[in-house]
């Protein structure tokens, strides 16, 4: 079962707006007569019209010529691969971009990420937290680096982590796009247990209406201890709320 564990991609792609699907485009060294698209594209400009696409297997064809001396294209190279869940090829590029930017945090980053694919989650907290030494008020990077410390059950350091990209960015778990978003594979309890520190983090930034939601998916998904919700002081600010009266004087049937 696909859970919302997800994890952000850090992709810096220039999506054309309303760029057409479905046309299969030629090579890199033939840019000038890709069917649908201004001739004065640039072969990476053709590269992010194929993955807004998703299209992966053509962008390749557009990156890949300039990845080895390039650190960005690198990065957008790895991630077509990692879209085909190609991990191995992925994290040869993002290496690759990294050791032509050592501070070229989007792409530690995204090495994090592939580590967190395969379990590595010790060697994912790493990545995150170089790439934050780079970038340190990036809510995307934190709510990755807060997933990894989750599934290390490592709950104390992922409550601050997501607490300190809730804190930069409020939407930061509801602005999960289509790009750069890695599913995981997570029991129910999990996920239960997930949406309940996230109900706490949003509570405590006083966010009402998403510690709610919150509240509300970790009560449909079997999180058992529902005294939390009264004896946590993240939630005291709910409790004449009458919502979660409800929500918690409801019986709720598990996913």
């Amino acid at each position: 079962m696909l859970s919302i564990f997800s994890l952000v991609l850090l992709t810096g792609f220039a999506f054309q707006a309303g760029a057409p699907a479905g046309n299969s485009l030629t090579p890199a060294n033939s840019v000038s007569s890709a069917p649908g698209l201004a001739a004065d594209l640039t072969p990476e400009m053709r590269g992010d019209i194929m993955m807004a696409r998703k299209m992966y297997r053509d962008a390749l064809d557009y990156y890949k010529p300039g990845a080895e001396k390039n650190a960005v294209l690198a990065n957008k190279t790895g991630i077509a691969y990692h879209q085909l869940l190609d991990f191995n090829n992925a994290k040869k590029y993002y290496e690759k971009a990294v050791k032509l930017n050592p501070r070229y945090a989007e792409a530690i980053n995204n090495l994090g990420t592939i580590y967190y694919a395969r379990k590595s989650y010790r060697r994912a907290v790493e990545q995150y937290k170089k790439a934050l030494r780079m970038t340190p008020e990036s809510a995307s990077i934190l709510s990755n680096l807060g997933t990894a410390y989750f599934a290390r059950k490592d709950y104390e350091n992922a409550s601050k982590a997501y607490q300190q990209a809730v804190a930069l960015d409020p939407e930061v778990f509801e602005r999960r796009s289509t790009q750069g978003t890695l599913l995981q594979d997570q029991s129910v309890e999990e996920r239960a247990k997930f949406h309940y520190y996230l109900a706490k983090t949003y509570a405590q930034a006083g966010t009402k209406d998403r510690a709610l939601l919150y509240i509300r998916k970790a009560l449909e998904e079997g999180f058992k201890d529902r005294e939390k919700f009264i004896k946590d002081k993240e939630f005291a600010a709910l409790q004449d709320d009458p919502e979660f009266i409800e929500l918690l004087a409801t019986e709720q049937r598990v996913l």
